[in-house]
C-alpha cells in the first residue's frame, strides 16, 4: 500500500472543527445559530421556457440557504471525490480490490446494511416514545458510514500500510453511496415519471467519452488525444448529471457520479489516497488534485451546518441509532462476510485476517456525514432528528473501543 496523502488527515480536522464550532454555537445561542443555517438567500426557479408539464414531473424551486448549499451542493464534491477511489481501486490495475477479492467486503457491506436497518426498525418499535414517530420511520439513517474519520481511526488502529485500510475504505465508502441511493429511493416524488430525468446523466456521461474519453485510445492521433485531455467537457457533463440525478429525486451529492466511468483515468492504481496520484496528470486524477484543497473547507462547512449537536437533546431515538450502528452494522458485515466466504469459496485479500475483520466492524460503528444527510428527509424533524444528530456524535466512541481492542491485539 503506497503512502495515503496528509489531505485525508486535513479533511477530519476541517470536519472536527466545523462540528465543534457548530456544536458550541447551537448550545451558546441557539436561534442565532438555527437562523444562520436556514437563511433563505434565494429561491431558484425554472425557467420560463421549460414547458409547464415539467411541474408535473416534480421539479421544484427549492431555496438556497447555507446548510442546502453545503448538503446538497458542495458534498456532490466530496462524494465524487471518493467515488474516484473506489473507482480506481475495483477497475484499475493493481485495483486494491480488483476482480474477486472484493466480494467478501461487499458481502459484508450487504450484511452491515441490513443488520443496521433491522436494528433501528426493531429497537425503535420497542423504545420509541416520540409522538411524530412512526413504524421503521428513519430506518435509512444508520445505512451510511464515514469515510475520513473511519480512515483516521483505522490508520491508528492498523497502522499506516496495513491492507486491512483497503477493506476498511471499501466498506465505509460502498456503505456511504449504498446508504444515499437507498434513502432517495425510499422518499419517491413526482412519481415514475421524475425517473425520467436519469436520462440526462446518461446522455451526458455517454456525449462526454463519445466526443473525447474514447480519444485516449492509442490508436487516436496526437491531436484527439489532446482534446481527451482537456476538463472542460467533463466538467460540463458533471453539471448536467448533477442536474438529471437532483431532478430525479435522488440525493444530490451522488450527482457528479455517473460521469466518473467516462472519465479517461490512469492505467494502474496506487492505492485509496494514494500520495502518488499527485504525480499523475490524467484527466481524473487532475480533477481530483483541484478537488483536494477546496474540499477541506467543504468539509467544514458541511460540519457548520450540520454538525450542531443539542447535548441536551437525549431521547429514545438516541439509544435506537447507537444499537443500530454498534450492534446491528457490525454483527451484519461480520455475517455478510462470512456468508459471502462460504458461498463464493474466496478468500479475504491478501494480508488481511479474521481479527482484522472484526476491527473493521466496530470502526463501521462510527458514522457522521453521511447518516447527518439522511436525517433531514429520513426523520420527521425537531426532537427526533436532534436525538439522531446526538447518536451521531456518541457513534464517535466506537472508535476508543477499537483503538483499545486493536491494542489487545497487538494490532
Amino acid at each position: 500500500m503506497y503512502r495515503v496523502s496528509p489531505f485525508v488527515r486535513h479533511f477530519a480536522l476541517a470536519l472536527c472543527l466545523g462540528i465543534l464550532a457548530a456544536t458550541l454555537w447551537v448550545n451558546l445561542n441557539p436561534s442565532g445559530y438555527y437562523d444562520f443555517i436556514e437563511w433563505r438567500l434565494a429561491d431558484l426557479h425554472a425557467p420560463s421556457f421549460l414547458p409547464e408539464a415539467l411541474t408535473q414531473w416534480g421539479v421544484q424551486s427549492p431555496a438556497l440557504t447555507p446548510a442546502s448549499i453545503t448538503s446538497h451542493g458542495l458534498m456532490a464534491l466530496f462524494m465524487f471525490f471518493v467515488g474516484k477511489e473506489l473507482w480506481e481501486a475495483l477497475i484499475l490495475e493493481r485495483g486494491a480490490l480488483s476482480g474477486p477479492q472484493s466480494l467478501v467486503p461487499l458481502g459484508g457491506v450487504i450484511g452491515a446494511t441490513l443488520g443496521a436497518a433491522l436494528v433501528w426498525i426493531t429497537v425503535g418499535a420497542l423504545i420509541e416514545t416520540a409522538e411524530e414517530a412512526s413504524f421503521a420511520v428513519g430506518w435509512q439513517v444508520p445505512l451510511g458510514s464515514d469515510v475520513v474519520l473511519g480512515y483516521v481511526l483505522g490508520r491508528r488502529v492498523f497502522g499506516a500500510g496495513h491492507p486491512a485500510l483497503h477493506v476498511l475504505l471499501l466498506v465505509t465508502i460502498a456503505c456511504d453511496f449504498l446508504g444515499l441511493l437507498v434513502l432517495g429511493l425510499s422518499y419517491p416524488s413526482g412519481g415514475l415519471f421524475r425517473l425520467g430525468w436519469l436520462a440526462l446523466p446518461l446522455i451526458a456521461s455517454v456525449g462526454v467519452w463519445a466526443f473525447y474519453g474514447r480519444r485516449q485510445r492509442l490508436n487516436a492521433s496526437e491531436a484527439a488525444r489532446r482534446r481527451g485531455l482537456m476538463l472542460w467537457p467533463y466538467i460540463v457533463a458533471g453539471a448536467i448529471s448533477y442536474i438529471g440525478i437532483a431532478a430525479a429525486g435522488l440525493p444530490p451529492a451522488l450527482g457528479l457520479l455517473p460521469v466518473i466511468p467516462a472519465i479517461p483515468h490512469a492505467d494502474r492504481s496506487f492505492g485509496f489516497f494514494a500520495e502518488a496520484e499527485n504525480f499523475l496528470h490524467d484527466p481524473l486524477n487532475r480533477l481530483a488534485h483541484l478537488l483536494a484543497r477546496p474540499l477541506a473547507l467543504v468539509l467544514f462547512l458541511f460540519g457548520l451546518t450540520q454538525g450542531g449537536i443539542d447535548l441536551l437533546a437525549f431521547a429514545p431515538t438516541t439509544l435506537t441509532l447507537l444499537a443500530a450502528f454498534w450492534i446491528g452494522k457490525p454483527m451484519g458485515f461480520l455475517l455478510g462476510c462470512g456468508l459471502a466466504a462460504k458461498i463464493t469459496g474466496l478468500q479475504l485479500p491478501k494480508g488481511v485476517h479474521p481479527r482484522d475483520l472484526v476491527l473493521i466492524a466496530l470502526l463501521l460503528g462510527v458514522g457522521f456525514t453521511v447518516p447527518v444527510l439522511a436525517l433531514d428527509t429520513a426523520l420527521p424533524g425537531g426532537g427526533m432528528a436532534e436525538a439522531a444528530r446526538l447518536g451521531l456524535a456518541l457513534s464517535l466512541l466506537a472508535g476508543a473501543c477499537a483503538l483499545s481492542l486493536g491494542r489487545v491485539t497487538g494490532r
